[in-house]
């Protein structure tokens, strides 16, 4: 006994003495394995967030959906409210805060459930013989708004069913066309459209809604999405984002907000004077503004998107902050209806900002990470956030920006046992001596004595960023933790820094940015000597894919190897073969056969007689929006000149790569071909 005693001391005592495990590199199974938050809601008096988390399966293997609520007035934890099978989005609360609304595949396709909050199970509130795609209850829970995939012309749910059944007994499998668009990001275009509806709800929920009505059945077009969806303050009308029917759709920009009474009727296009983009129509709780967001440049998908304000009594309509040089991005009334909050791309960063509706001054209240799905009740806004070592997490400040607050930390375990690489933004003068900023992150365990090699990525979009944020896809740790230097370069034409800097891009696709990013690389070289610049290699995706081969004619030299991902290499096939044509239109001046078009100027097989980089083309047979043959050509350049390459397809991928199994594979084939030529 005393020996026994003695021996689980001594155990005892090493166990306390022993360190915590040490970090680890982030890997991609770690990438695949941390939760996420899929939708947040905060209640009207701004007690109660309900948030959707979707479990990863790190330790334990959960990998569940469901819905979690949590008492802002408390420091408890969240309660977890639903554990079905199925998953839960589209999360809602009602406006008394005693109910919440989602959408759940639980009874074989996805309808309305409504989860009364003071006990008892979630009801099934519509019972449709289609599957629903979005929702709006309006504020005094008699209407429910609907997003339904119809055939156009149909006036029942009914008519809709019926085709498609006659479709199902067809023997062939053609699919004819009379007009573009023919297919849209990773799909063919059906005859069937997503267009709203409305159901009247019932006091109590004795039985499900079986049947609701087309508001715009006579239209050949689909509504911008529920959340461009919003019931007037009366609770009489919904106005909505669309494109007007006809056969253009494929090459303008010009969505119209559309008002039209909840008992059908005439549409009245609230926005006609504008032949641009109109978006997010939102109302004031006491119904005297409507605001939304518009642009002012026809055919352009990335010009700013400006706040406007329309007075509904007096039917003023003016723009908010005309000076503010930033593109918002979302927007909420705050609870004094005098009060917008926005969230806006600001210098690498998704910030927070207030605008004052009378005299259009703006105050910044948060502009750290990524701050997004913004919510605003009472005295506090609650918003999610993510950053370069952080995946997204629900956070809570004041409505003056002060009384930060992490609500959520569901990846807390998952945090413990990764090491990130640490990051810092870095500016420099790029082309015309313009300020370009940019981010580098360090090896995850770096050492300043030693050098390492680095790993260049480029952004696509082209108007986008690789700012503070964390990403699956593009992630920037995942490089880091292999031991390279990362470095971000937001050349001209990145979003988040003025819009005449994101519209220098334009007609200048292979200008400014290529000097942008040969600037940044010389710059950070020199900056950080750690840095080995004869042991680089370049990635990028879509655009970034373009650069990839436009370096690879115009900068011949400058890596020691390549990663394509879904990138352009022949403009004029490619305008033939994409689908959105507005934005090639705006971005290159015209059409493939304008004269003044840059389709030729700017286009990389015309330098492919300079190519000697080794390059490794990844594209999905599922992208139409860049289509392979566009890698297929790069790759088919690469091998008749006898340069070492590799072509990767991934048949049920599109412009991204979103299976888990696929996201492996793809960092796997990204790494072991940087390492062959970096290491």
């Amino acid at each position: 006994m005393k020996y026994s005693l003695m021996l689980l001391s001594a155990l005892a005592a090493a166990t306390m003495a022993a360190p915590l495990a040490a970090k680890a590199p982030l890997t991609v199974e770690h990438l695949n394995q941390f939760n996420k938050i899929n939708a947040i809601s905060l209640s009207s008096d701004g007690r109660y967030l309900a948030y959707v988390q979707s479990n990863g399966g790190f330790a334990p293997a959960d990998l569940s959906t469901d819905i979690y609520l949590k008492d802002l007035r408390q420091n408890g934890p969240a309660r977890r409210l639903t554990q079905s099978a199925s998953s839960e989005r589209a999360l809602a609360f009602s406006q008394d805060g005693q109910s919440l609304y989602f959408i759940a595949n639980r009874s074989g396709s996805n309808q309305v459930w409504r989860l009364p909050l003071n006990g008892g199970e979630a009801l099934q509130l519509t019972d449709l013989p289609l599957p629903v795609e979005g929702f709006k209850v309006a504020a005094d829970g008699k209407t429910l708004a609907l997003a339904l995939s119809v055939l156009p012309g149909c006036d029942s749910l009914k008519c809709t069913v019926d085709a498609k059944a006659s479709d199902n007994e067809r023997k062939d499998s053609a699919l004819a066309y009379d007009s573009l668009m023919v297919r849209h990001w990773d799909h063919w275009r059906t005859p069937y459209r997503s267009q709203l509806h409305v159901a009247a709800i019932g006091e109590t929920v004795v039985s499900a809604i079986t049947d609701a009505k087309n508001l715009i059945s006579d239209w050949d077009t689909d509504i911008a999405g529920m959340a461009e969806v919003a019931f007037t303050p009366d609770n009489q009308h919904l106005v909505f984002s669309a494109k007007a029917p006809g056969k253009d759709q494929a090459w303008h920009t010009n969505f119209d907000i559309f008002q039209v009474s909840v008992n059908g009727g005439e549409k009245i296009n609230l926005t006609a004077d504008n032949q641009a983009w109109d978006a997010k129509p939102k109302f004031s709780s006491d119904g005297r503004f409507m605001a939304y967001m518009a642009m002012t440049k026809p055919g352009a998908e990335a010009d700013r998107f400006g706040l406007m304000l329309l007075d509904m009594v007096t039917g003023q309509r003016k723009e908010l902050a005309a000076d503010f040089d930033r593109s918002v991005s979302d927007f909420q009334f705050g609870p004094d209806n005098r009060t917008i909050y926005v969230t806006s791309q600001d210098v690498g960063q998704y910030s927070i900002f207030a605008i004052n509706t009378s005299f259009g001054d703006v105050r910044k209240v948060y502009g750290n990470g990524y701050a997004g799905n913004l919510q605003v009740a009472s005295d506090k806004l609650v918003f999610t956030n993510h950053r370069l070592d952080m995946p997204a997490e629900v956070f809570q400040i004041s409505t003056d920006g002060g009384q930060l607050t992490q609500l959520t930390n569901i990846n807390a375990k998952w945090r413990e046992q990764v090491q990130f690489g640490d990051y810092e933004q870095f500016s420099f003068k790029g082309a015309n001596d313009a300020t370009v900023y940019g981010y580098l992150v360090k090896p995850w365990n770096f050492d300043a004595k030693k050098k390492y090699p680095m790993a260049f990525l480029v952004h696509g979009g082209p108007q986008g960023s690789f700012g503070n944020m964390f990403n699956e896809r593009w992630n920037a740790q995942m490089y880091a933790a292999k031991g390279y230097a990362v470095v971000m370069v937001d050349f001209h034409g990145s979003t988040g820094y003025g819009q005449a800097f994101t519209d220098a891009i334009s007609r200048d696709w292979g200008g400014k940015p290529l000097i942008d990013l040969q600037k940044g690389f010389e710059y950070i070289v020199k900056a950080q000597p750690w840095i080995d610049g004869n042991r680089a290699c370049a990635l990028g995706a879509s655009y970034g894919g373009y650069m990839m081969n436009w370096i690879a004619g115009n900068w011949p030299t400058g890596f020691k190897c390549l990663v394509n991902h879904a990138g352009l290499y022949d403009m004029p096939s490619f305008y033939g073969s994409t689908e959105e044509l507005w934005f090639p239109e705006y971005d290159l001046g015209g059409t493939a056969w304008d004269a003044e078009s840059d389709y030729q100027k700017f286009n990389p097989a015309a330098h492919a007689d300079k190519w000697q980089t080794p390059m490794l083309v990844i594209h999905g047979l599922k992208d139409y929006r860049v289509p392979y043959a566009q890698g297929l050509g790069a790759f088919t350049n690469l091998q008749r000149k006898g340069i070492d390459s590799r072509l990767v397809i991934f048949p049920d991928e599109n412009h991204w790569i979103l299976n888990k199994d696929n996201r492996v594979r793809w960092y796997g084939e990204v790494f072991e071909w940087l390492e062959k030529y970096t290491k």
